[in-house]
């Protein structure tokens, strides 16, 4: 698969300060990339120098292959990059205006320009909004129109910073669905940063994982969310539950760790005696109020129910079934096992459900 944009050993100082030391990172083309981390990993900075917009100290940008070194160079990329912010920065003039803007900095015909705005306005349900003033706008009205203005533009690279951040629940999953049909549709390659982890799993196909403005792991969404290479990544993704254990032995493409005096059977190899962490996702983990029979579960302990925690679509349970571990229950599960904390139930999960990872001394 060919690479639209890359990048090599790329240091990017602001105010004096290394805010970016990227080794390197290759975006797909047609693809989604979702950049993710803590506040302050440097994602904002990385789109900014990906769209030309900060020049690196040192390192090299590829766009389609050819190297990003002079203002020349940036200029021509720009001509097919788009950039949407944080806040829409919409001027003080009617929607239909605000998205032709682009379009007419770049020369088009005026039989062009109504096209091309004609059909993002549509592509984002705002049509009716053309000729209302970008002041009226409320904001999802405003990200809307921001995205109309950079798709009618049609790049072949589009570059998101938190696009969905600030918007009520139901804005918010219009707009995810309506931008996931988009860029489907279109097939243009886009860069997001999120800081949602739902937002990354219904979005993108590849994730990079960023921490003090260094990528600490890459790769397709399932591999990094069901694979995390450390400790870090693996609270970042969501895993939940994180056992530091022994492998006691292992066989076949299977081990077995001890763990706070009982046995996880995993899949995978690793040393006799190797420290590791077991690593599994909450809702691979199965409760359930009678010891599971006749099912493929390698992994089935006794357990207390500590805390039960009230989530939007679910229920968050923390267990002790002699180590802790964490499960999320669908709220009708949840009613018809009738739980309680201080109950006692049983925890079930399959070998396949568990990541070991080597851990430090």
């Amino acid at each position: 698969m060919s690479h639209i944009l890359s990048i090599e050993n790329l240091i990017v100082h602001r105010g004096g300060v290394k805010v970016l030391d990227i080794g390197e990172l290759k975006v797909r083309e047609s693809r989604i990339l979702a950049l993710i981390g803590p506040n302050g990993a440097g994602k904002s900075t990385l789109l900014l120098t990906m769209a030309g917009l900060l020049k690196p100290g040192r390192g090299k940008i590829y766009y389609k292959g050819r190297p990003v070194e002079t203002g020349a160079d940036r200029s021509a990329m720009r001509k097919s990059v788009c950039v949407v912010f944080q806040e829409p920065l919409l001027l003080n003039t009617t929607v239909y205006k605000n998205v032709a803007m682009g379009l007419k900095f770049r020369g088009l015909a005026q039989n062009d320009i109504r096209k091309n705005v004609e059909g993002a306005l549509d592509y984002f349900g705002i049509s009716s909004l053309a000729n209302r003033s970008a002041k009226t706008l409320s904001g999802g009205e405003s990200k809307r129109v921001s995205l109309a203005r950079a798709f009618a533009l049609k790049p072949h690279l589009i570059l998101l910073d938190e696009a969905f951040n600030s918007l009520d629940p139901p804005t918010r999953e219009t707009m995810i669905d309506d931008l996931q049909h988009i860029l489907k549709e279109t097939k243009i390659t886009a860069v997001m940063a999120l800081h949602d982890r739902e937002e990354t799993l219904r979005l993108a196909q590849d994730v990079s994982v960023m921490v003090e403005g260094r990528l600490v792991q890459t790769g397709a969404t399932a591999q990094i969310f069901n694979q995390p290479e450390s400790e870090f990544v693996a609270n970042f993704v969501g895993t939940e539950t994180i056992l530091g254990g022994v492998v006691k032995s292992g066989r076949e493409g299977l081990m077995e760790v001890a763990v706070a005096g009982k046995t996880i059977e995993a899949t995978g190899d690793a040393q006799t005696q190797q420290k590791v962490f077991c690593c599994i996702r909450p809702e691979n983990i199965v409760v359930s109020r009678e010891a599971p029979e006749n099912m493929s579960a390698r992994n089935i302990y006794e357990a207390r129910i500590q805390k039960i925690v009230r989530q939007t679509f679910f229920y968050k349970l923390i267990l002790d079934c002699g180590f802790s571990v964490v499960a999320y229950l669908t709220v009708s599960s949840f009613e018809d096992l009738g739980l309680c904390e201080g109950a006692t139930v049983f925890v079930s999960f399959k070998a396949t459900a568990v990541h070991v990872m080597r851990r430090g001394k």
